[in-house]
């Protein structure tokens, strides 16, 4: 039940990636590189799901 429900919060990624990239347009305390690098490696959902898949033992 619990690698089920982690997957599930993996697949919310792209939901989160687009909230990052609302927030991101709105901010005005960070400059245009800043905000380039954020919403760039916002994209990567490798870890969270190397993470999941590997049963978390590794850390």
């Amino acid at each position: 039940m619990r690698k089920i429900l982690e997957l599930i919060l993996c697949i919310l990624h792209p939901i989160a990636v687009v909230l990052i990239w609302i927030n991101l347009v709105f901010r005005t305390d960070i400059g245009l590189l800043a905000k380039l690098t954020w919403g760039i490696t916002a994209i990567v959902p490798l870890v969270p799901f190397v993470y999941v898949l590997t049963g978390n033992d590794f850390l």
